[in-house]
């Protein structure tokens, strides 16, 4: 499934707190790891050193990237490395896509603080333009993560990008043997308990479970193992929920939404749990966005 993934590095403790994970991955799929470290050109690297102009940053990339590419290869992965430059979120979403990458797999934050998770970061950036699916890791989750899977989460909402988000699920289950979960959000908000049960009984509600069912059709079709739910409330916090009363070791989510009662796209219920997931999320794309 995934034969080619991509890991760009700063080589930050937090991109460190992730490589076990990273290779856990790599080694379930048989995939030659691409080690990336981009120097960042938008800062002045270049000092003077002994007469000659020295790239600091570029030097310091290649100790990184040798360093994992030497992790790696004791733990019986291929891999390869490349320091390159530019600006870093552009630079891996177009070496994700001119070297045919399957997947790229990052950290929530890194070099600039922990109190920096995701928004205005690299990682960010990268989900908005990579053309492959991007697996964010936070590295400040209690839970020990684990590969391959035995619990993958695909919320929908039956919009494009849901359906993206769960072909590439269905995929990632039956490549890992895993069972999959599906689950549809009925926005509820603060409503109470009576509006609540209003909403169980209404046309809204019908809706639901057809959304529901279909996507479990779709899944069943692939896997043996397949289970559905319906539950209401508020979106981020219900699939949060579910995730860690399921156990599950894999959320993913597309980044195109339909409606606003169940949007997943980034600024929305996708950014409230890549900084709160208890789980990995993998995002998708579809070709419209």
């Amino acid at each position: 499934m995934y034969d080619h993934i991509l890991f760009p590095t700063d080589g930050s403790d937090t991109a460190e707190s992730v490589l076990d994970y990273v290779l856990d991955v790599a080694a379930a799929h048989d995939a030659t790891l691409h080690v990336l470290h981009v120097a960042d050109t938008n800062r002045d690297s270049v000092t003077d050193v002994r007469g000659e102009i020295v790239d600091v940053l570029e030097q310091a990339g290649e100790r990184v990237v040798g360093t994992v590419v030497d992790r790696a290869t004791d733990r019986g992965v291929t891999a390869e490395g490349e320091v390159m430059q530019g600006d870093p979120s552009l630079t891996i979403a177009d070496y994700a896509a001119e070297y045919g990458m399957d997947l790229v797999v990052m950290p929530t934050h890194g070099r600039r603080g922990l109190e920096r998770v995701l928004l205005g970061s690299v990682t960010e950036r990268v989900l908005n333009a990579a053309p492959v699916p991007v697996l964010v890791v936070n590295p400040d989750g209690e839970a020990e993560y684990r590969y391959p899977c035995r619990r993958v989460l695909v919320p929908t909402d039956g919009s494009p990008g849901a359906e993206r988000a769960l072909a590439e699920g269905v995929d990632v289950a039956a490549a890992t043997g895993a069972t999959l979960h599906v689950l549809h959000v009925v926005e509820t908000g603060s409503l109470g308990p009576d509006a609540r049960s209003v909403i169980r009984d209404s046309e809204l509600d019908e809706h639901a479970h057809e959304i529901l069912d279909s996507a479990v059709e779709t899944a069943e079709e692939s896997l043996d193992s397949v289970t559905g739910s319906v539950v209401y409330g508020t979106p981020h916090r219900e699939i949060r929920a579910y995730a860690e009363s399921e156990g599950v070791d894999l959320l993913v989510l597309g980044t195109q939404g339909q409606t606003n009662f169940s949007w997943y796209a980034l600024g929305g219920v996708s950014s409230k749990l890549v900084r709160s997931s208890p789980a990995p999320l993998l995002m998708t794309r579809t070709a419209e966005d």
